[in-house]
């Protein structure tokens, strides 16, 4: 691959808000509420409506196993459910869901919005970090939950015939490759599946749960946060240490603001309180009074696997098989929220151009990344081999998703203060709550560490690195071209009367408004000509999920020919230049793409004598760029209609 500089527009450069005043605020939702509840359990709850399979268990079994006793199957009960109540519906879907960035959530739409109101403030690029850290998390987290999930749900085929054990690691492995091999077909056709097989889920895991409450209602006490609290005070640091086992009951509260975006607030709200939530108390309260409800030998059998003991012995290969189905789902939600966010990634600057498949004609948000998808395979498939089962893999899962979970804690801090303008009487002890909360999950994970937890922190390290290395480089690169920049309207009138005009439009790629591209001067200096019409095209991306028709073009007519035309995206939308030209009348007359040649640049680092970052991240860089994909895959541009003239570039 060669190097493209920042006059391909390799990475489209980030506006302000303010230059896209008003913006498309999400998509038309003209389906009742009940529909999009309806599709939202089916895509955006599989992460969280998967952890019974293996929550309460790794609490008991875990690297730190608890007594099979009253005092603590109720006290890890109630946590799970102030856990659920605190983290889930308070801070994610009563909190955070409020703070939507024209309709779309995420930790990177929440730095887009927090950074409109406090980028001049010093603390800006702090948060834009944190943002990115988040987002690096997320990977590990994408790589960890299709191979605890899927793992753990075969390992259901244990309880129904122990001597099946030795399948369990090649049948997870099928399942994961098969999910990955599928994912360049789209998820369109088989998104269709999703709901129906996650309301049955859910109402298994509820049925289940109300079998055995109806034997031993008296579990409901541990609705009572004294049985938590009790817990604590008779165990002390063995209680703190199974934190980290119990907030794995509330994996996937993050992709419940992620993907606000598919289906609105009120829709997954109503999902959540009036079904979801409800189905899986019932389930976490059914397996302690399943438990409680046993002798000791017999209790300490089930704890093995709690959830698959919930069923009768002839129902469970059923739910073995449903299970299976259900973490299938949640794997396949994940990696498209993989896709979805680093999409969004590269919008805003953080990532490299990387080659993106469109897989629906009618959903711009299904795409699909090759190499995401497969750099995610490998790294899972290593996990499972690594970890060999999902008790192990629960060691390394907590540490991303808490880490995770307190950065969103400290970006709804500045939310909170620095945009809402909340009063500090109420503003400060929702934050401290949230920050002992999210802080003492984390504080337990970081103990498990050693035992796997250092898997995800790799992975977010190299994720940052890679991230932060990129987006330095990119502005290094503009700042240098900006300084020696020729002025256009000054370089329009000069080159008028020095080059012969030949027919046609010349499209000059560019990545800022500044100056003249360094393709344009290569032309005209090697090919002696300029064509009747020649734009300089920048594309811009706006901190807003998606920008209005109106809003899309900036044209400035230099006069002599020459034109600088804007086209603004919003970093959800897809980059699709001759789309975005081919009905439009802007720059004097219609673009004729038969007509039109596309000018991009290629440059080839050079180190510099003061370089602006350390000489390994240059290389860094300069290896990610010469692995890009193309701006003419990137913005769509006809294959037979593109120029490319090379430069060196010091940064």
């Amino acid at each position: 691959m060669s190097d493209e500089n920042a006059d391909s527009a390799g990475t489209p450069s980030v506006i302000d808000p303010a230059t896209a005043s008003t913006t498309r605020a999400h998509k038309d939702r003209s389906g009742n509420i009940a529909k999009l509840a309806f599709g939202a359990v089916g895509v955006v709850f599989g992460d969280i409506g998967t952890s019974p399979i293996y929550a309460f268990r790794e609490t008991f079994v875990g690297p730190h196993p608890l007594a099979i006793d009253e005092l603590h199957v109720l006290g890890v009960v109630s946590l799970i459910f102030w856990s659920m109540t605190l983290v889930v519906a308070v801070q994610y879907v009563g909190i955070l869901m409020r703070a939507d960035n024209k309709g779309q959530g995420g930790s990177l739409a929440l730095v887009a919005l927090i950074s409109g109101h406090i980028k001049k403030s010093r603390y800006g690029g702090l948060v834009v970090l944190l943002g990115v850290f988040a987002t690096a998390l997320f990977y590990g987290d994408s790589m960890i939950t299709p191979a605890i999930s899927v793992l753990s749900a075969v390992e259901g085929l244990t309880v129904v015939e122990a001597r099946l054990a030795p399948l369990v690691l090649p049948i997870a492995l099928i399942l994961l490759i098969g999910l990955f091999v599928l994912q360049k077909s789209g998820t369109a056709r088989v998104g269709a599946l999703f709901a129906p097989v996650m309301v049955i889920y859910f109402c298994t895991l509820a049925v289940l749960g109300v079998y055995h409450l109806v034997q031993m209602p008296e579990v409901l006490v541990a609705l009572n946060p004294w049985y938590a609290i009790q817990f604590f005070l008779t165990d002390k640091m063995l209680g703190f240490l199974a934190l980290g086992s119990v907030v794995l009951a509330v994996t996937g509260a993050e992709a419940l603001y992620s993907d606000m975006g598919h289906f609105g607030r009120g829709p997954m709200r109503f999902s959540w309180f009036g079904f979801v939530m409800p189905c899986l108390l019932i389930n976490y309260f059914g397996q302690a009074a399943m438990i409680l409800s046993m002798d000791d030998v017999a209790a300490a059998q089930a704890m093995e696997n709690p959830f698959f003991n919930l069923a009768p012995e002839y129902l469970r290969l059923p739910l073995v098989i449903l299970a299976t189905c259900a973490t299938f789902i949640a794997s396949q939600a994940v990696i498209s929220g993989a896709f979805s966010i680093t999409h969004q990634a590269m919008q805003l600057g953080f990532i490299p151009r990387l080659s993106t498949r469109h897989t629906s004609e009618h959903e711009v948000g299904q795409i699909y990344i090759p190499f995401v998808n497969w750099a995610l395979m490998v790294g899972v498939i290593a996990l499972v081999l690594t970890f060999q089962n999902s008790s192990n893999l629960a060691s390394a899962y907590g540490i991303a998703v808490t880490g995770a979970m307190l950065i969103d804690t400290c970006l709804m801090t500045v939310l909170l203060i620095g945009v809402w303008r909340w009063k500090l009487w109420l503003a400060i002890p929702v934050i401290v709550t949230f920050f002992v909360v999210d802080g003492a999950y984390f504080a337990a994970n970081a103990t498990k560490i050693a035992d796997g937890g250092w898997f995800p922190l790799l992975i977010g390290g190299v994720a940052f690195t890679l991230l932060t290395t990129w987006n330095k480089g990119r502005r290094l690169m503009r700042l240098r071209m900006t300084e020696a920049a020729l002025p256009l309207n000054v370089f329009a009138k000069s080159a008028h009367g020095s080059a012969a005009r030949v027919p046609g439009t010349a499209i000059f790629m560019a990545s800022t408004n500044i100056g003249v591209p360094s393709a344009l001067l290569h032309n005209i200096k090697h090919n002696k000509v300029l064509h009747e019409r020649v734009v300089v095209l920048t594309v811009e991306v706006a901190d807003v999920p998606y920008v209005e028709a109106g809003e899309r073009y900036e044209v400035v007519d230099l006069g002599q020919g020459f034109y600088r035309l804007t086209l603004r995206y919003g970093f959800m939308e897809e980059t699709d230049i001759p789309s975005a030209l081919a009905n439009s009348q802007i720059c004097g007359a219609p673009f004729e793409m038969m007509k039109t040649s596309f000018f991009l640049s290629r440059q080839t680092l050079l180190p510099a004598d003061k370089p602006g970052m350390a000489i390994w991240r240059e290389k860094l860089f300069s290896w990610m760029m010469r692995n890009a994909a193309s701006a003419m895959e990137f913005f769509r541009l006809p294959t037979n209609r593109v120029v490319e003239l090379g430069s060196q570039l010091e940064i």
